[in-house]
């Protein structure tokens, strides 16, 4: 087995697309005509976007990613060289910020934002 992609459920998959592009510097890799499914390039395993009503298509009960309610129980983790720069770029951008970079005593820098629609980002340095 391998980690082929993660989907995030959202009300606005165009508009997800755009705010991962501008906070966090990844590419897209398409968005479907029907703007119902995108997808971004995130290295080996890619980050995907499917509307709301696709859940309920696919015969699934999920809770709605929402900004003004609490976060889902997981996390999206970007790895990065530069946390504080990246950080605040994700913050310029309109992500909401939760903790700020911090130094974990393992080596690792870590801050946390949440998205448009309240799924948390961890932005953390590469470990090792």
């Amino acid at each position: 087995m391998k980690l082929g992609y993660v989907i995030v459920y959202t009300q606005d998959v165009a508009a997800a697309l755009s705010f991962y592009e501008l906070a966090f510097g990844l590419k897209r890799r398409f968005l479907h005509e029907s703007n119902q499914y995108g997808e971004l390039d995130t290295g080996a395993t890619v980050l995907a976007f499917a509307h709301d009503e696709m859940a309920t298509l696919n015969g699934l009960t999920v809770r709605p990613n929402r900004a003004s309610e609490p976060a889902a129980g997981v996390e999206l983790a970007l790895v990065t060289s530069d946390v504080a720069a990246a950080y605040a770029v994700a913050v310029a951008a309109g992500a909401a910020s939760v903790s700020a970079p911090e130094e974990k005593p393992w080596g690792q820098t870590v801050a946390y934002v949440r998205d448009r629609d309240g799924v948390l980002v961890e932005l953390c340095s590469p470990m090792g």
